[in-house]
């Protein structure tokens, strides 16, 4: 959420940032709105000071024996007044709230102004595409050989957009999770946590995905009781570990990390990547999370990438990295850096990994703050967070990248402790 103060003071500013992002912003409501917030809360102000005066008048009027019943009566009216005044401004006020709560994070000065993914600025590159002298296959074809990956009793059991996987293929997606895992919390310095994937609706508001979200998300809905919601990704849940805290500096920052299923409802993505496991309704992610003091959030969103990278560095998979213009970043995001591992069956690199610094954004949400040590004072903290990564799409890069001719797949070397001794699948 941004701060509303900026909205006050800084509102054609903050329009003219928010349309680099293609959003925009009703300038004219919000003025209107405050415009009308700030002449309700100046009547009834005054109409407090008026009610006030005329009780102290009462007593006074009591001791010389006058008449008390007007002055009553015209105490009466004005406590009418002002619970009307009291609730018109809690109306005003919830529609402000409700407006913010829809807003995305302006991009930070950095982030290059652009419409959309076309305008996306390659920061570097990683590895060289493999040459193949042989028919490039792709993921599904590698993995059906052997009815390792099965789409068509997925489909049976839970419809379109969901994979079974079984065997080496199962055991080689479970390796690349423990893998990660490893990666952060042995030498990273992240803290490995074990999350719910049920979280209720005031989770998904902190980190941004309600109200403006809702229909990519799968929701449970319990009668007389409060929806769940699986999550579209750990960030969820970690992210609000810090939800209403104020922290010890001293304990900043928090880096955690979490393997969890997650769960999206691909709207709007009907036609896209249908064949394969590009875009599911569940897949497994491995997430990195900090929580770190403002100052520092900068420098802590250029770890995060590199601590994504690595794990393609030791899976020696070709990437690059871009940073997102102004129209393609995620609506909480303050700037991010999407990542790309190559994938030879589409000849072209595929995000598997976005890493953005949220700023204030989500803090603000959740009242996630910290004591600056400097003035005592409670203050918000930066929340950041980034894929470590998605293991689906890590295993479809295996697969292609590591290929052999005979349609059999090599296990990258850093692997192979988590594969029992299995070197080569197929």
């Amino acid at each position: 959420m941004l701060d509303s103060k900026l909205l006050r003071t800084q509102l054609q500013d903050v329009a003219d940032r928010l349309a680099t992002r293609g959003y925009q912003l009703d300038v004219a409501r919000i003025e209107a709105l405050e415009a009308q917030r700030k002449t309700v809360q100046t009547r009834t102000e005054q109409l407090q000071a008026e009610r006030n005066a005329r009780s102290k008048s009462i007593g006074q009027a009591k001791q010389r024996g006058e008449d008390i019943a007007p002055l009553l009566a015209d105490v009466d009216r004005m406590a009418s007044e002002l619970d009307a005044g009291k609730q018109e401004l809690e109306g005003i006020q919830a529609e402000l709230d409700q407006l913010m709560l829809t807003l995305p994070n302006l991009p930070h000065e950095s982030v290059p102004v652009g419409k959309d993914e076309d305008e996306n600025v390659e920061v570097r590159r990683w590895g060289t595409p493999k040459s193949f002298d042989f028919p490039v296959q792709d993921h599904v074809a590698l993995g059906e050989q052997h009815g390792w990956l099965d789409f068509e009793t997925a489909a049976k059991l839970s419809g379109a957009r969901f994979a079974l996987m079984r065997g080496p293929i199962a055991r080689l997606h479970r390796a690349l999770a423990q893998f990660m895992i490893d990666l952060h919390t042995r030498e990273h310095g992240y803290e490995e946590a074990y999350t719910p994937y049920l979280v209720q609706a005031p989770a998904l508001q902190g980190t941004g995905q309600l109200p403006k979200f809702e229909e990519d998300l799968f929701k449970i809905t319990r009668e007389g009781e409060a929806d769940f919601y699986l999550i579209p990704t750990a960030e969820v849940s970690l992210t609000n570990i810090v939800a209403g805290e104020i922290l010890d500096a001293k304990q900043l920052p928090l880096k955690f990390v979490a393997h969890t299923p997650c769960f999206r409802s691909e709207a709007g993505a009907s036609g896209r990547d249908t064949r394969g496991m590009i875009r599911q309704h569940q897949f497994d992610k491995v997430e990195m999370v900090q929580i770190v003091e403002p100052d520092q959030s900068f420098e802590a969103l250029e770890s995060l990438a590199g601590n994504a990278e690595k794990v393609l560095q030791l899976l020696e998979l070709p990437y690059r990295v871009l940073a997102l213009c102004t129209g393609d970043m995620g609506f909480g995001a303050t700037k991010t850096y999407d990542l790309e591992v190559w994938v030879p069956s589409q000849d072209k690199y595929r995000e598997i990994s976005s890493c953005s610094n949220c700023g204030d954004f989500q803090a603000r949400r959740m009242q996630a703050r910290y004591r600056n040590p400097e003035t005592g004072k409670p203050e918000l903290v930066h929340t950041l967070n980034g894929s470590g990564l998605a293991v689906g799409r890590t295993l479809v890069a295996v697969l292609e990248n590591y290929q052999q001719a005979d349609g059999s797949v090599r296990v990258p070397e850093v692997l192979k402790p988590y594969m029992a001794g299995i070197e080569v699948i197929g």
